[in-house]
């Protein structure tokens, strides 16, 4: 280039743009890190709901550690009165099996394999009364010692209420886990009871007591209003009139 020409050319400073020197920081940081100038980085971008899971994922394990002990699954008393809270089934100690939630579980009183096969598998059943195969039913699970619901069917309500749960209206009805099971075999029920890995005989708490049946439906709240008490008047005889000056006296 010569002189004349130069006059007629701005002369300027290249400066690097923002993007390049960014990238020659990302690329000097990667040298750092053992990348060689060969090898291809190719940046990748999380959607925002994939970033959001996995930030719960890391809370979630923090939020179960340091909060309150409802992850513990058994709340144990010891002799001194001592509560602990853990997820082991306790050997030789009165323990009481907590939820999730919480709440003490209603099946804690039982033995620790029964009490699984109640939580996988429940059993519920329908009964009527006067029902000699219900009866049968009931006698079986008793005898075996399997803890159970039992609904009586007694109302139009309760009927209609099966008829939608159980699409029939034939008693005794059970449900063992999904299972459900449509009158009343003994064979029938055991191999049910069987492949739901129930004891072959009970292995009940001595003192355990099974909850009584209840209605399957609840009757409607009556909302009949007594009649209005009434008060009783007595008639009021008129008072006398007072006596004029111009009455006259005997």
């Amino acid at each position: 280039m010569s002189l004349r020409s130069m006059r007629c050319c701005g002369i300027k400073e290249w400066h690097e743009s923002p993007v390049a020197a960014a990238r020659h920081d990302r690329c000097s940081q990667l040298a750092q890190m053992g990348y060689s100038a060969g090898m291809q980085v190719i940046p990748v971008r999380l959607p925002s709901c994939l970033v959001f899971v996995m930030a719960r994922g890391l809370l979630l394990p923090l939020c179960l550690m340091f909060g309150s002990p409802v992850w513990a699954l058994y709340k144990v008393v010891g002799p001194d009165g001592k509560v602990t809270y853990t997820d082991r089934a306790p050997v030789g100690q009165p323990s009481q099996q907590i939820s999730r939630s919480g709440v003490v579980s209603e099946t804690s009183a039982l033995p620790y394999e029964l009490r699984r096969v109640v939580q996988r598998y429940p059993v519920t059943l329908y009964t009527t009364e006067g029902c000699g195969p219900c009866d049968q039913a009931r006698g079986l699970l008793k005898q075996r010692g399997v803890p159970f619901t039992e609904k009586l069917i007694k109302t139009s309500a309760d009927e209609a209420e099966l008829q939608r749960l159980e699409n029939t209206r034939e008693l005794p009805v059970g449900r063992i886990g999904v299972q459900q099971v449509l009158g009343f075999s003994a064979q029938e029920w055991q191999s049910y009871l069987d492949a739901a890995g129930y004891p072959a005989t009970s292995v009940l708490p001595s003192g355990y007591a099974a909850a009584n049946a209840s209605p399957l439906t609840q009757p409607p709240v009556s909302n009949v209003t007594g009649k209005p008490r009434t008060q009783k008047t007595e008639p009021v005889s008129p008072s006398p009139l007072p006596a004029s000056n111009n009455a006259v006296r005997f």
